[in-house]
């Protein structure tokens, strides 16, 4: 089988989305806000044609094209969030001891977790992603899909046990689970 000798591909930019490129540094501006992500040591060229990212690498190898497929879907991702957002629904379980949520600047406190007198204490990335409680649920909304998703994991890592206090999962629920995820914020 002959070897590729050009790889393309193109992020189309919809209406409404502008694309701009200095120094290998993608930045995308939208309706709900402005991303801006850095490529610089990869492999690929990348050319903004009529407000389109055309992505190219010449003579690929593996690495090459499997760089090309991860640029194009983190730039589609990065249109998605300034366009519609991302929203992450978090359930709160508990069986005896009821679990209580408070929302600091850049931090979720976790209190009474396992009837434990230590509240337990997440991150918040990014200054894009905001975090309330609605009742038995966590709702965390950004434009940026890995600030949201790492927000969520975070808050679901905290609420861990280990060691001597690991329970199975499957019989011992409680904790702050992800129960659903969709692009759009309400």
């Amino acid at each position: 089988m002959p070897k590729a000798v050009l790889a393309e591909k193109t992020v189309e930019a919809p209406e409404g989305v502008t694309l701009e490129l200095k120094n290998m540094k993608v930045t995308v501006k939208g309706p709900k806000g402005l991303l801006e992500r850095d490529f610089t040591g990869e492999p690929i060229k990348m050319v903004v044609i009529k407000g389109d990212l055309k992505l190219s690498v010449a003579f690929p190898r593996k690495r090459e094209l499997a760089m090309l497929g991860t640029i194009a879907a983190h730039v589609r991702n990065m249109i998605t969030g300034v366009t519609q957002g991302y929203t992450y629904k978090l359930t709160i379980v508990y069986s005896h001891f009821p679990i209580t949520v408070d929302i600091k600047p850049q931090e979720v406190i976790i209190k009474n977790l396992y009837g434990q007198r230590d509240p337990r204490k997440a991150r918040i990335l990014g200054d894009d992603v905001k975090v309330k409680v609605d009742g038995d649920e966590v709702i965390i909304t950004g434009i940026n899909k890995e600030h949201v998703g790492q927000t969520s994991a975070n808050i679901q890592e905290i609420c861990k046990l280990r060691g001597k206090f690991h329970k199975d999962p499957r019989r011992f629920m409680d904790g702050i689970w992800l129960s659903a995820q969709y692009v759009g914020i309400d």
